[in-house]
């Protein structure tokens, strides 16, 4: 477990490689600033559907038409806290080849990835986050304030773990595959839809909230959106906040356990060709 522990967590290296990256991005921003759109206008689309539903009535699913424009506003900023391209990186790496100057250098690509978007994502942060929060609060008057502002940072820092190691571990099917593309487009929407990105899980089907208690994508976004507004519930499964976070920070462990288990196998398949 120390060993585990180390490959993730170099203060130094991490602090080295997330400035340079930071400074690598910043100077092609206006990749970033083109979100600073997308953002709004998805925030303004989900208003406008939202609205015509709420219509005829004044709660669905516990959710006022307050709440339900609250959720999707902190969903997207969480996003921009969070997001990744890990699985497109490593990817490509192995595909170009460029994969095999990793195995030389004394640190796993894993932690230098996870340390890539740290840099990535502080970027963002002033460049994303910022913004659409200004033009959230001011322009559109939704209350983004949380309910605790402890659990709600600890919360998006799982999240974020969390989304790096799910990502990653999808990048890692590279090892077997020639392309992956396909598999990566499939995941992606699969994984925003069981995230609660495109809509709250509380209006999937009864037996499908329960099963989605149980797998990882919840713990990206849904759980720190629900944690920001101060309650918890799934499934029929209502939980006080400390709670939810606590398991959150199991499965974000569990989930990192499972990368390292597919990470040895795809190593092994990858010198086991002649690297």
């Amino acid at each position: 477990m120390g060993k585990l522990v180390s490959r993730f967590f170099n203060g130094r290296l991490l602090t080295a490689v997330a400035a340079a990256t930071y400074k690598e991005w910043a100077a092609y921003r206006s990749h970033i600033l083109v979100s600073l759109f997308v953002g709004p206008v998805y925030f303004l689309v989900q208003y406008f559907i939202w609205s015509a539903l709420f219509q005829n009535t004044t709660t669905l699913k516990g959710f006022t038409l307050d709440e339900m424009l609250v959720y999707y506003g902190v969903t997207t900023l969480i996003n921009y806290c969070i997001m990744d391209f890990a699985d497109w990186n490593l990817q490509m790496l192995i595909r170009t080849g460029r994969f095999v100057t990793f195995l030389l250098r004394p640190v796993s690509h894993r932690f230098f990835a996870l340390s890539q978007k740290v840099g990535h994502r502080l970027l963002g942060f002033w460049l994303e986050f910022v913004p659409v929060y200004l033009i959230f609060f001011f322009v559109f008057r939704l209350p983004l304030v949380p309910a605790n502002l402890f659990w709600s940072l600890l919360s998006l820092v799982l999240g974020f773990l969390m989304m790096f190691l799910v990502n990653y571990s999808i990048g890692i099917t590279g090892f077997w595959l020639v392309r992956t593309d396909g598999l990566r487009s499939f995941f992606l929407i699969f994984r925003d839809v069981f995230a609660g990105v495109f809509v709250p899980l509380v209006f999937f089907p009864g037996w499908l909230q329960k099963v989605l208690f149980f797998l990882p994508f919840q713990y990206i976004s849904y759980v720190p959106v629900r944690v920001f507004s101060g309650s918890y519930e799934l499934g029929g499964i209502t939980l006080a906040i400390p709670v939810i976070v606590a398991i959150q920070g199991v499965y974000v462990v569990l989930m990192g356990l499972v990368s390292e288990f597919l990470w040895r196998l795809g190593i092994k398949r990858f010198t086991g060709v002649g690297v």
